[in-house]
């Protein structure tokens, strides 16, 4: 399933992150709010399980709690700007770390890092990286997790295009892919047009 979120402040914030004279520190807080409304919406069927609290005035009440653990796996390094975004509505989440860089010239991408929490293989994870543009760094992420024998996969990313689109859903077609909004296409560099520029750049203050 692909999944493209449409609401107002999304897209206005989204424009803000389009914008080459935005900040660091806006950019940053742009993507956090963001990432926030789409949580909040890719959760919304997520399963609860009944938790018996005593409220202040002396009765107990039924209400809920999450049925399983939440993994957050940034894919390094641009993935990181996601992470506050999930941990502002979800604190008690889980939050992993793989590192994939892709070589320039050969456009082959290779893992550097990879550190997972202990939890368990039926776990939610919550695979995160704002640009979905050939697919190769949520494919090798996806495929670790799977021979590392997680089951249940999400993919979580503010633009894609069809070409990544494509290439996660004809190979994992069980994992769910939640977009901000899709971009018309790749340039000769494989950038997304007409994008946002290079996310971790833009995040942590940096130029190639």
């Amino acid at each position: 399933m692909v999944k493209i979120f449409s609401h107002p402040l999304i897209d206005a914030k989204l424009t803000k992150l389009r914008d080459k004279n935005t900040s660091n520190n806006e950019f940053r807080q742009n993507l956090d709010e963001i990432t926030s409304l789409m949580v909040y919406e890719m959760l919304r069927d997520y399963k609860t399980k009944p938790l018996v609290v005593e409220t202040p005035i002396g009765h107990f009440f039924e209400g809920q709690q999450l049925d399983k653990e939440i993994v957050i796996i940034p894919i390094l390094r641009a993935g990181l700007g996601m992470v506050n975004g999930i941990l502002n509505l979800i604190p008690q989440a889980r939050v992993g770390h793989i590192g994939m860089y892709r070589d320039e010239e050969t456009k082959q991408v290779f893992e550097y890092f990879y550190k997972i929490p202990e939890v368990s293989k039926d776990s939610y994870i919550i695979v995160v990286d704002p640009m979905l543009a050939t697919g190769g760094s949520a494919f090798h992420t996806i495929k670790k997790l799977k021979n590392d024998g997680f089951l249940n996969i999400k993919l979580l990313c503010l633009l894609g295009v069809d070409r990544g689109i494509n290439k996660i859903s004809s190979e994992f077609p069980d994992v769910d892919i939640y977009l901000a909004t899709k971009d018309k296409e790749l340039n000769e560099n494989d950038y997304i047009v007409p994008g946002l520029g290079d996310a971790g750049d833009r995040i942590f203050g940096t130029k190639k």
